[in-house]
């Protein structure tokens, strides 16, 4: 996908869907369908747009038993999705048989593994029992997320760079959170601003509210891809099997 942007269509009806679909081009932004959008209407908005050129990211997060999951990553890549995801803590080898079930054709939907929510912060994971920071955590599940055959994971913007560091350019990293100058932070915990992120490494940014609920969010969408083209940076391209 050309552009950086992702855009969390973050709402259940189909006529908000094609409203802000008819604004956009496919060449300004990729869209994700997550789970109110999903429940809401099923598989065919998935359709509609792929079918109208856009780069789709179905933001399932999967977690579940590695027969279901397969199953489960096979009918998302017969859906013609870009990206299709799965939670890191689901384990290696539900990690691997999701990246199975989306086959090995050369150009295949790609695999990426949550890490930690970006709502959460570190006292919100040692109410379920971990007391690492999240950035350590970060770093264990996309070392396992990486051996286990996953082409990235999605992160928070403040992990990104580390994870540079550990894995290179290669490796790729989604990043929720995205906060455009000015807007509410809403329920997320750990963010930052497009050109933060993008300083930080990151591949692709995930933006919603600040978007589908502007006014205009076609001029957000270009403010932001604006702001981005000016930052600047380097990856650093060093191992490509983590030693986390």
């Amino acid at each position: 996908m050309k552009s950086k942007i992702i855009v969390a269509l973050d709402f259940a009806s189909e006529n908000h869907l094609i409203s802000f679909v008819d604004r956009v081009d496919p060449e300004l932004c990729g869209l994700k369908i997550g789970k109110e959008l999903f429940t809401a209407l099923g598989p065919r908005p998935v359709e509609m747009l792929v079918k109208k050129g856009f780069s789709v990211f179905l933001d399932l997060k999967y977690h579940d038993i590695p027969n279901t999951v397969e199953r489960a990553c096979a009918a998302a890549r017969d859906l013609g999705v870009w990206m299709v995801n799965v939670h890191a803590l689901g384990g290696a080898e539900m990690i691997q048989a999701a990246r199975s079930g989306l086959g090995n054709a050369p150009n295949r939907s790609l695999l990426t593994a949550v890490t930690i929510l970006t709502s959460m912060d570190a006292a919100g994971l040692r109410t379920i029992g971990f007391n690492l920071e999240p950035v350590e955590m970060v770093k264990r599940l996309a070392c396992l997320a990486q051996k286990s055959g996953a082409d990235g994971v999605v992160c928070s913007a403040n992990e990104a760079k580390e994870l540079n560091i550990l894995f290179g350019e290669n490796f790729i990293k989604v990043t929720p959170g995205i906060r455009p100058s000015g807007s509410p932070t809403d329920d997320q915990k750990r963010i930052m601003t497009p050109s933060e992120a993008m300083e930080q490494g990151a591949d692709y940014l995930v933006i919603g509210r600040p978007i589908t609920q502007a006014q205009d969010p076609v001029s957000v969408l270009t403010s932001v891809m604006r702001d981005i083209d000016t930052v600047s940076y380097t990856h650093l391209t060093l191992p490509t099997i983590c030693s986390v």
